[in-house]
């Protein structure tokens, strides 16, 4: 692996460092469609002797567990060949980060209690990522959302995704900088901010859109709707719906919000500001 690979941040998705890789490119293309399989079988060959690939190939399929709520095993199995791949403090990071995120995702959608792993992984990621890491503004957000969703620290949680806000300013990372509008968008929601949390949201579905992040749209949509009145919040919740509809049911969990009847999910929990 080059010094300019290591530099780079885990998951394959848009920007100036794709634009001469052409298998970036097309992974970044099939994962933003939801083609998780397509993506990974692309990374597949290299993913054998390259710990970049390795845990690009992990981060794709613990995606396709958040967006899904299946193929946890394959994840699992992904995520350990790259742990036995990585050879310095950024790789190890790294990998930690991405146990630690496919262990709270397990722990969320109750395949498994794996709460305690989650924090250990996360935190022995923090203690492995150099100062100026790519991905500290990635493993930030996702102490976020073990700090919101298992540990319920709201304070903590907020610390966390401004971190993460932050950091993926400064790296200019926008599909990240989605995420960090969003979950601090749903946090001004539920402390009553509603003009807050309305611009936090429309900032998280302008991106997204730019970028064509197309599996990310539906739940931009959805969450907007929730604070916008009437006739805006039904529009918008048509069209997520229309959007999870012609991705075949993703998100699975906003599939289930939206059509309850048609895709029930008793093994899901209620519908939250997943993705």
């Amino acid at each position: 692996m080059s010094r300019s690979e290591s530099s780079r941040s885990v998951l394959p998705g848009p920007g100036p460092d794709r634009q001469d890789d052409p298998v970036r490119r097309a992974v970044w293309r099939l994962r933003s469609r939801g083609c998780w399989e397509d993506a990974a079988a692309l990374l597949a060959p290299a993913a054998v002797t390259e710990p970049s690939a390795a845990l690009a190939r992990t981060a794709v399929l613990v995606e396709r567990c958040v967006f899904t709520a299946s193929g946890w095993e394959d994840a699992e199995d992904a995520l350990r060949s790259a742990e036995a791949l990585v050879t310095d403090d950024e790789e190890r990071g790294a990998a930690a980060c991405e146990r630690g995120h496919l262990a709270y995702a397990s722990t969320l959608f109750r395949v498994r209690d794996r709460v305690d792993e989650a924090r250990s992984a996360l935190g022995r990621s923090a203690a492995l990522l150099p100062p100026g890491s790519p991905n500290r503004a990635l493993l930030d957000f996702r102490r976020g959302l073990v700090a919101q969703h298992l540990a319920h620290d709201a304070q903590g949680a907020q610390a966390a995704f401004t971190r993460a806000h932050a950091g993926a300013t400064a790296n200019g990372d926008q599909l990240l900088l989605s995420f960090t509008w969003r979950h601090l968008a749903s946090m001004a929601e539920q402390e009553g901010n509603p003009a807050e949390a309305r611009h936090g949201f429309a900032e998280s579905l302008r991106l997204r859109e730019e970028l064509g992040y197309l599996i990310g749209i539906a739940p931009a949509l959805s969450a907007l709707a929730d604070v916008e009145p009437e006739p805006d919040a039904s529009r918008l919740r048509a069209e997520a719906g229309r959007l999870v509809r012609l991705l075949g049911g993703v998100p699975s969990w906003l599939a289930d919000k939206l059509h309850p009847a048609a895709a029930p999910a008793p093994h899901i929990p209620a519908p939250t500001d997943l993705t």
